[in-house]
């Protein structure tokens, strides 16, 4: 056995890896001794002793503190998953010593806070009571980080590319259209007929950049011979885009909500342009290398009962479902 493998499977403890992570977190040893309760001495010593331990650099000294190198980034990023991991099992112990069902860390897009997850939670408390939800919204990006990192247990959204998705395990829920909406009161809302060409003077409210539905939406208006708007606002929050287009003569992307189309009180229509854009599913994806607790199950289950029992609708479906929403009658 190498003295790598060694120091890794037998003398490596869970102080060092706290103690990495916390170094990558600051990058700057005066910080990570005051958090820690130690001298800068003892946290600069401890980490000659690792570094020498693994036979590798792992931080670079520099004029703006400590920089990780490639085999810092490496064994940080275990670290993480390992304190993850055993964090997760004091809290399993934890339920199991209580009679409760643990904690479920979930990173969920804006898109599924007000419908799917408040639903979806109060359907597992009344199923188990002592099961505690903590829930980070985010984009997509971001999410996925804290996931690979070991601080969330799952994600609950539109699914990503496949691409994105290596190492992951990924379960759909239900198929939901994206069509261009505006308010009630928007000048095309009361046109039977609207082309490509009449959305070119209006403002907009986009997806951020980098946001899954960026590029289609980018790829649809070239696709109709439109530049991309020069009036815009960037969001993902469905309650702005909602309430703003009341306000405003501005077209947006929104998610037709198949699953409750009463859950918001603003009224908006839907214009009958075929967007045809190439999304995925919303659905749940956590770490394949990471199975799911029994907390996390129930919730997925949860998730998976408060969608329509085929978890996908058929384009007469879609169709009568946005005709719903646009036309004020859902709310």
């Amino acid at each position: 056995m190498s003295q790598l493998d060694w120091y890794l499977s037998v003398n490596m403890k869970a102080r060092h890896l706290r103690l990495l992570v916390a170094i990558y977190d600051f990058r700057n040893l005066r910080q990570v001794a005051s958090n820690s309760y130690i001298t800068v001495p003892a946290v600069s010593k401890a980490l000659g002793e690792i570094e020498s331990a693994l036979g590798v650099k792992l931080f670079e000294r520099t004029v703006n503190g400590l920089r990780p190198t490639a085999y810092g980034e490496c064994v940080v990023r275990h670290a993480r998953a390992v304190l993850s991991s055993l964090s997760q099992t004091a809290e399993e112990i934890k339920a199991l010593q209580t009679g409760s069902a643990g904690k479920v860390h979930v990173g969920a897009l804006p898109t599924l806070i007000s419908t799917l997850m408040p639903r979806a939670l109060a359907r597992l408390k009344q199923e188990a009571p002592q099961t505690n939800v903590s829930i980070l919204e985010g984009r997509m990006n971001g999410l996925l980080q804290d996931l690979r990192r070991g601080d969330l247990d799952m994600i609950v959204g539109r699914l990503p590319n496949r691409a994105d998705t290596v190492g992951l395990h990924e379960r759909a829920l239900i198929n939901t259209p994206i069509k261009l909406v505006t308010g009630v009161q928007h000048p095309l809302a009361s046109r039977s007929t609207v082309q490509w060409s009449d959305l070119k003077d209006y403002p907009w409210i986009l997806p951020p950049s980098g946001s899954l539905l960026r590029e289609p939406i980018e790829n649809t208006l070239a696709r109709h011979g439109l530049p991309m708007p020069s009036n815009t606002i960037e969001t993902l929050s469905t309650h702005l885009i909602r309430a703003y287009i009341q306000i405003n003569d501005a077209i947006a992307l929104h998610t037709v909500d198949m699953l409750y189309p009463d859950s918001e009180a603003s009224p908006f229509h839907v214009l009958p342009l075929d967007m045809n854009l190439a999304t995925r599913p919303l659905g749940v994806i956590w770490r394949a290398d990471k199975p799911l607790a029994p907390s996390a199950m129930l919730l997925l289950q949860c998730l998976e009962r408060e969608c329509p029992p085929s978890g996908v609708q058929d384009e007469a479906d879609l169709a009568a479902m946005a005709e719903h929403v646009g036309s004020g009658q859902g709310t």
